[in-house]
């Protein structure tokens, strides 16, 4: 049959998708050519016969929403002028909105109900196949006549939901709208009062709202995951919670944590790359977990250094002790490392450290296309020179550092110490956590 039209079926209903197929089967100019039962399935089989129509429903694996008109359309892509009949059980006229949003030419819009009617299913995938159209006249009828009794919401009501759907704080709309917040809390209740009696009472039009919030909250939650990969911890809850605003800064009192490798330009002379690649990053992890778990922020790796802070973006009391804690655990940490690397006969890392406690602004700073959360201050500096000082296995402390502790601990006074960049000397202390092995 050179003239044949060749059709493609999909549908996750094995007894629909071989009823449809054995009514198609019927008509002396078309030919089936495959079948699918989800997405994927349709996208990449459709892709490869390259059919003259696609014939789907809506709802379909993954997640039954709607993967048959999505699929579709990447059908289309693939193939221009693929015609496409969707068959659905959903008399809901934005099913068929959403299908028609690029344009008419090449679709039909069917109910499962109707199609054994006649010949409506034939009609439909000759007239898409030369690139017209036909949508089921129940949906047309509800196109033109909508039904206000199954729960439509007017405009405003409409913008309120996205707003919630968004986020926004019950405040933040309030403020908007020039109202008191408890008149905004009464509306979002009235409102979340009448989507949950439609959609008890099956109305598809309040389904779709609550699955669009259920998609929302998802989305954030995704959205936070993914933020908190590439932030230094605690900033996207902080975000989430307070909104960025690019140049703004909080001033806080804080101890920041200086840690680098001794020798490690001379290690990374003699070896291989890859290898030293993936010792850096089990130090990078092994010092991470370190800070975490000791309540710190590690706001950035540069090549073998870590800078951490203890006391932002959240406040921290004990910020000092909590920082030497984590310096603590940093050396101990390496130690097993170092011991678990022997074997393999890889290079040791010996870390020095240096604390400093003082007042920073901690600010998201950069352009609108890239932030960064970073501290500032002259306590920063000092952390880098104070870890200068530091030998392997050695913490080395400023005197406001020491102040600050709330659990005192013995440590070496250097005495007063000219450190590169400062004019006036510092007081500062060491600790070799080898002698205290």
């Amino acid at each position: 049959m050179p003239d044949a039209i060749t059709v493609f079926l999909a549908d996750d209903n094995l007894i629909v998708r071989e009823g449809v197929r054995a009514l198609l089967s019927l008509e002396d100019d078309f030919s089936i050519v495959g079948v699918a039962s989800d997405y994927d399935e349709l996208v990449s089989g459709a892709g490869a016969a390259a059919p003259r129509v696609v014939v789907t429903d809506i709802r379909m694996p993954p997640a039954f929403e709607r993967e048959g008109i999505d699929a579709a359309k990447e059908v289309r892509k693939l193939h221009p002028g693929t015609g496409v009949v969707v068959l659905s059980q959903y008399d809901d006229p934005e099913y068929a909105i959403s299908l028609l949003a690029e344009g008419a030419a090449g679709y039909a819009y069917l109910l499962k109900d109707r199609v054994a009617e006649g010949d409506q299913l034939a009609r439909a995938i000759r007239e898409v196949s030369a690139g017209g159209s036909m949508i089921d006249p129940k949906i047309v009828e509800a196109l033109v006549n909508p039904v206000a009794a199954d729960g439509e919401l007017a405009a405003s009501e409409e913008e309120l939901l996205r707003e919630i759907a968004e986020g926004r704080p019950i405040k933040a709309i309030a403020a908007a709208r020039n109202l008191p917040p408890e008149a905004v809390a009464q509306d979002v209740e009235a409102l979340f009062l009448r989507i949950a009696d439609g959609a008890s009472q099956g109305r598809q039009g309040a389904l779709r709202r609550l699955r669009m919030l259920h998609e929302a909250i998802v989305q954030r939650e995704e959205q936070g995951e993914t933020l908190s990969r590439f932030l230094p911890g605690g900033l996207a809850e902080k975000l989430r919670r307070d909104g960025s605003r690019g140049g703004s800064s909080d001033k806080l009192t804080v101890t920041v944590l200086m840690s680098d490798i001794r020798g490690y330009s001379t290690i990374s002379e003699s070896s291989d790359p890859s290898v030293l690649a993936s010792q850096l990053s089990e130090h990078r992890t092994h010092m991470n977990r370190a800070v975490v778990t000791a309540g710190g922020t590690v706001m950035q790796f540069v090549g073998d250094a870590v800078m951490a802070v203890f006391g932002a973006p959240e406040v921290q009391p004990d910020h000092a002790d909590q920082a030497l804690e984590a310096a603590f655990v940093m050396h101990s940490a390496q130690a097993d490392l170092n011991e678990a690397w022997t074997p393999r006969g890889l290079p040791h890392f010996d870390l020095g450290i240096g604390l400093s406690t003082g007042e920073v602004a901690a600010a998201l700073l950069g352009s609108e296309e890239r932030l960064e959360y970073t501290v500032v201050g002259d306590s920063v500096n000092l952390a880098q020179r104070l870890q200068q000082l530091a030998n392997g296995g050695q913490i080395v402390l400023s005197g406001p550092t020491i102040t600050a502790l709330k659990k005192p601990i013995e440590a070496k006074d250097l005495g007063p110490v000219q450190v590169k960049g400062r004019n006036a000397k510092i007081a500062a202390y060491r600790i070799s956590t080898r002698d205290m092995q």
